[in-house]
């Protein structure tokens, strides 16, 4: 098969979005309502709920280096990474729906290792499906402003994915006692990120490049090099943070309005993630624009400070019968700020591939990815596992949660303090990190001048400033990149 001719224009930047239709969508429905159904509908211990997804992360510590590798090392007439998006759409809309399925058995134990397996599983075919699919975008483009292009898009299906499967599943639902409701939303579920996920093999494409030559045993070495890179070091602390705080709002919403302010029955759940995701999706039209004429960095100084002002003033609301509409103000004032975390946290991570070759002369995004999707679902486990551990810290009593009753007046207050301060105290975490964040458009340039020179393809001289540059953005002295023995961790320092 001929190698597919980029096209720049909107269909492709739809196309490639879709990916993260399910990876936006999929997580906000496993930290809403899994824990939801493991413990209120099944009625196993929360402890032990939070621990699935904890101990789920060790998997994903073995199989997320292996398949970046694998992607770096694979040929294909399709690309390497479209072939394993496209084997990836198909097993991992199938494990989503077997997370689902009612335990063969009463026994907390046999539920245990049953949803414990079936997490296992669902990460596994996540891993092939999302590695490459976070791997794509540097082997389809090199250009810094497009690259911001189809990562809003991207970003705009993230939203689009986090509305469908945060409205959706609320509407469907309605006893979060009933088990056969969370099978059939998994069902359509399934259905919708299997098309979405295929629809990104179908439209996008890759530069052809060698196959990189390295050993599976060296996938482990290979991936902990990724971190000797300065830059990737801080853009995991903006991804973990990111994303865990709002990990951590999706999963406590659901416990936010039935045990606090006592309204799930009358729909405000569907109303607070409605005002969280529509006003993410104005957000997304505000904030592209502005990181194609700032930076991504710059777009994150903006966003997170509103998101943070959203989350504390909604500590005054936490309570029963408090007034719903300052609620959905504020939750949309998180929603807005989100969009500019996400629009430029998934943007830089196709910067890191451009980083991590001028450290090693080694393109290898696959592993670079691997260790990006590593973190995006350590951040979902320690958001779930943090959930079901706090919540047994504050007295919450599945028993009475089974029973459909309410929790005691102080397990109540607890809960909304852990909504609110958790996610507040995460977000100021990601701003401190933007502020030493080192790449804005110039120095992405920078790296990228420095890799043609490297190549050969450009014979201008690297200036003291560039040089500079290059040391600040990599972690490493200018003399000692470009060297592939830096492919592999090691104990030394540079």
């Amino acid at each position: 098969m001929k190698e597919k001719q980029p096209n720049y224009g909107l269909r492709a930047q739809l196309m490639y979005g879709m990916g993260e239709f399910f990876n936006g969508g999929c997580f906000l429905i496993i930290n809403s309502f899994f824990t939801v159904f493991l413990t209120k509908a099944l009625g196993m211990p929360a402890a032990l709920v939070g621990t699935i997804p904890l101990v789920g992360k060790i998997w994903d510590a073995i199989t997320d280096p292996i398949m970046g590798n694998i992607t770096d090392r694979t040929r294909s007439r399709f690309g390497p990474k479209r072939f394993y998006i496209m084997i990836g759409s198909i097993f991992s809309a199938i494990t989503f729906v077997l997370m689902w399925v009612p335990a063969p058995s009463d026994s907390v134990w046999v539920k245990y290792a049953f949803y414990f397996v079936m997490y296992c599983l669902f990460d596994t075919a996540f891993t092939v499906l999302m590695v490459p699919y976070n791997g794509l975008l540097p082997d389809m483009m090199d250009d810094y402003a497009m690259r911001a292009k189809f990562s809003n898009m991207r970003m705009v299906w993230s939203t689009i994915g986090a509305m469908v499967c945060g409205l959706v599943p609320s509407f469907m639902i309605r006893d979060n006692l009933d088990t056969g409701a969370y099978l059939r939303c998994a069902l359509l579920f399934g259905v919708l990120f299997f098309v979405t996920s295929f629809m990104v093999f179908l439209g996008t494409w890759e530069k052809q490049k060698e196959p990189v030559k390295t050993s599976l045993k060296d996938s482990f070495p290979q991936a902990a090099s990724v971190f000797r890179s300065r830059s990737f070091r801080i853009f995991i602390g903006l991804y973990l943070f990111g994303q865990c705080g709002m990990d951590f709002v999706s999963g406590m919403a659901i416990y936010y309005v039935d045990d606090v302010l006592n309204a799930y029955a009358d729909g405000s759940l569907t109303k607070l993630l409605a005002a969280l995701m529509i006003s993410q999706l104005f957000g997304m039209a505000v904030f592209g624009p502005v990181m194609s004429c700032t930076s991504k960095r710059t777009t994150i100084l903006i966003g997170a400070p509103i998101r943070l002002v959203g989350l504390v003033g909604m500590l005054f609301f936490s309570y029963e019968g408090a007034p719903l509409i300052p609620i959905l103000v504020l939750a949309a004032l998180v929603g807005f700020g989100n969009a500019a975390s996400l629009t430029a946290i998934f943007a830089i991570m196709a910067d890191m591939a451009d980083v991590d070759e001028l450290i090693t002369s080694i393109r290898r995004p696959g592993i670079v990815s691997g260790m990006a999707t590593f973190i995006r679902k350590i951040s979902s486990g320690v958001s779930g596992s943090a959930i079901g551990f706090m919540l047994a810290a504050v007295g919450y009593d599945e028993v009475i949660a089974n029973a459909g009753a309410r929790q005691s007046a102080s397990t109540q207050q607890s809960i909304g303090l852990i909504f609110v301060l958790a996610p507040a105290i995460l977000t100021a975490l990601l701003l401190i990190c933007d502020l030493y964040f080192p790449i804005t458009r110039k120095e992405f340039d920078t790296v990228q001048r420095e890799i043609a020179r490297r190549k050969g393809e450009d014979s201008s001289d690297t200036t003291e400033e560039e040089k500079r540059i290059c040391e600040r953005v990599t972690g490493f002295a200018y003399e000692n990149l470009w060297t592939a023995k830096n492919a592999v961790y090691q104990l030394s320092k540079e």
